[in-house]
Parts: C-alpha cells; sequence; structure tokens
C-alpha cells in the first residue's frame, strides 16, 4: 500500500481510506471489528467514520453507534496509535442537536461526544460533514441556487469558529480540520480566515467522486492543487454501481439499492449506461471493474485517497485484491473517452 500525507499537515496515511458508514445497521460490530483487523494487516491505517453514522437509513436514535463500535475496537485491541483515524461533525439536520448548525458551542459538544464513544482522547482529522449554509452536493446540482445565501452569515461564522477548532488544536483534541461536501469559495473563506488568524488550515475536502461523479475535477481540482488539499474521494464505486451488480436489473438480497431504492438519487438510466461502457473497458483489458476504478481515483493528477466501505468482509476482501492494480496510459485513454460520452450520469 502506497502513503502520503493529509494536504501539509505533516500526517502520514495509507493511500486508501477504509469507510465505516454501514457499522451499525447492514453490517454488525464484530464484522466491522474484523474489517479494521483485516484492513491493517492490508497495510490500510486510515480510517473514516462521522458521528451521524450509521446510514441507510440514519436515524436520531442510532447517531454515534458506529463511532462506539470502533471505540470499542479501540478498547479491546489496545491500537489506537496504529489508525488514523478521521470522524465528521453533522451539519444542521433534525437528527442530531435539535437541527443547530455548527458553532462554537455546539463544534465542543460534537466533538466531545465523539471523543466519549470513539474511546480516544483525540481525533487525528476532524471535518464538518456538510456546511450550515447548505451545498450542491447528494444531487442537489441540479437546481442549486446559492443566491439565498447569506455572505456576512457565512463569513462571521467562519471567523467564530475557526477560534475554537485552534482551540481543540492547542488542547490536543484534533490535529488537523477538513471539510467535506463542500465548494471552492468555501473551502477558500476558511483559508482566508487560517491566514489571518493561525487556525488550522483545511487540510483535506471529502467529497463524492468517482467514474461517475466528476464534479470535482474543475475548480475544485485547481483549488486543490494550489492550497494543498487532498481530496478524500468518498463513494469511489458510486454506492455499487461501479461493481456492476445492479447490471441488467439485478437487485440483490440486502443491498443498499434493495434498502433505499434509487441510491440517494443516483439510479439512472444514464448510470447503467455509463456503467457499461466501463465494463467494457474492464473486460477488454481483463481488469476487474471494482479494482479499475478504485485505481482510476488514486490516479488522479491532484492527490486523491479512495475512501471505500463494505457491507462484508467478503466484500472488502474482493476490494483489497485490487491494491496492486496499476492502469495503462491505453486504459486511462479509453476512460476519458468513455467519461466524454457519459458524462454527469446522475
Amino acid at each position: 500500500m502506497d502513503r502520503t500525507t493529509l494536504g501539509r499537515t505533516g500526517i502520514e496515511v495509507s493511500g486508501w481510506c477504509l469507510g465505516s458508514m454501514t457499522w451499525g445497521r447492514q453490517t454488525d460490530a464484530a464484522e466491522g471489528h474484523r474489517q479494521i483487523d483485516r484492513a491493517l494487516d492490508a497495510g490500510i491505517d486510515f480510517l473514516d467514520t462521522a458521528e451521524m453514522y450509521p446510514v441507510n437509513p440514519v436515524l436520531a436514535e442510532t447517531i454515534g453507534d458506529t463511532e462506539a463500535i470502533i471505540g470499542d475496537w479501540f478498547e479491546a485491541s489496545g491500537r489506537r496509535s496504529d489508525v488514523v483515524l478521521a470522524t465528521k461533525c453533522s451539519g444542521p439536520t433534525e437528527n442530531a442537536r435539535d437541527g443547530a448548525p455548527i458553532r462554537p458551542d455546539t463544534l465542543r459538544s460534537a466533538i466531545e461526544g465523539s471523543l466519549r464513544r470513539l474511546k480516544t482522547d483525540y481525533i487525528d482529522l476532524y471535518q464538518f460533514h456538510w456546511p450550515n449554509r447548505g451545498s450542491f452536493h447528494f444531487r442537489q446540482i441540479w437546481g442549486f441556487d446559492p443566491t439565498g445565501q447569506d455572505t456576512a452569515a457565512m463569513r462571521d461564522h467562519v471567523t467564530e469558529t475557526i477560534g475554537t477548532l485552534e482551540d481543540l488544536r492547542a488542547e490536543g483534541k484534533i490535529r488537523a480540520f477538513g471539510l467535506s461536501n463542500d465548494s471552492t469559495w468555501g473551502i477558500m473563506q476558511w483559508q482566508m480566515a487560517a491566514e489571518r488568524s493561525g487556525g488550522p488550515r483545511v487540510a483535506t475536502l471529502q467529497n463524492e467522486y468517482s467514474l461517475l461523479c466528476r464534479q470535482f475535477d474543475s475548480d475544485l481540482a485547481e483549488m486543490s492543487h494550489h492550497e494543498d488539499v487532498t481530496l478524500l474521494a468518498y463513494s469511489p464505486l458510486a454506492a455499487g454501481l461501479l461493481t456492476g451488480k445492479y447490471q441488467g436489473g439485478a437487485l440483490p438480497d440486502g443491498s443498499r439499492m434493495a434498502i433505499n431504492g434509487n441510491l440517494g438519487g443516483r439510479k439512472t438510466d444514464r448510470a447503467f449506461a455509463a456503467v457499461d461502457a466501463y465494463q467494457a473497458i474492464a473486460r477488454k483489458h481483463g481488469l476487474d471493474l471494482v479494482h479499475m476504478a478504485i485505481a482510476w481515483v488514486r490516479s488522479r493528477p491532484v492527490n486523491t485517497i479512495p475512501m471505500f466501505g463494505a457491507t462484508t468482509l467478503e466484500q472488502l476482501d474482493h476490494i483489497l485484491e485490487g491494491q496492486e492494480v496499476t492502469l495503462s496510459q491505453e486504459v486511462l485513454d479509453e476512460i476519458a473517452e468513455a467519461h466524454r460520452a457519459h458524462p454527469a450520469p446522475y
């Protein structure tokens, strides 16, 4: 497993990251613990979670359950120092803090809750799951209208909150700060505030990114290059579409599509056609589609870490079998052609 660093922090991590959002729902605690063990055995020491997990569905009564599963593993194994741990504070949602936005007091409350459930005294990378002002992610791009956002309120929020983040860093409770489901403009507000105040810069951006979802490739990629922001690419298999398991109308029992129907808006005729195209490329070159999809994400010009989850250990083992896969220029060229033919399939 190759190694990289998170932004300018100097924090070194594996080039792949294990996600955990199904642990406590589709994946039980014992299976989650086995996945951590298996990932570490494979050289993957970067683990991502969030206070709102598990998902499918997100419920107020299960908020924090996934963090608790990870905390139990830390306690039982004694291997906290072997893991680079990332977690996330929810933006405004009825499922946490009665819908209160991220602000200094709710940030304090959220991080103390995460530390307690995770049974640790520090978090390596602390992220805001989505911004208070909303975003164009989660398929909201199709009707996105930013003109209702309050510019002054956003800048005030950044100014007051970055001070709390710096306090948390000084207290040793967080090592680095990242954003998720955010935009170039949003990230730059934080970078400029950090420059003014000496607070923590945005080191990482956790946005959806895959062969089927490439909103990152323009202004966000340019910003990430110049600002040294590492992309943490969630859903590199497009919620399972890029496994090929849903092609031809298939609906495996217990799968994400079987549970929530449209994969959060990703289930479209265009998506299935795009998967056909990428599947054809993989077959032509003797590649597994899953391995090709993840290797492509890791190969991007901007430092990009694929973040993948697995419902079962069998699925995780399948992913791990592709660790050594690299893509030839011919494959990359054919992927680029397929992207032109199938842009923005959802």
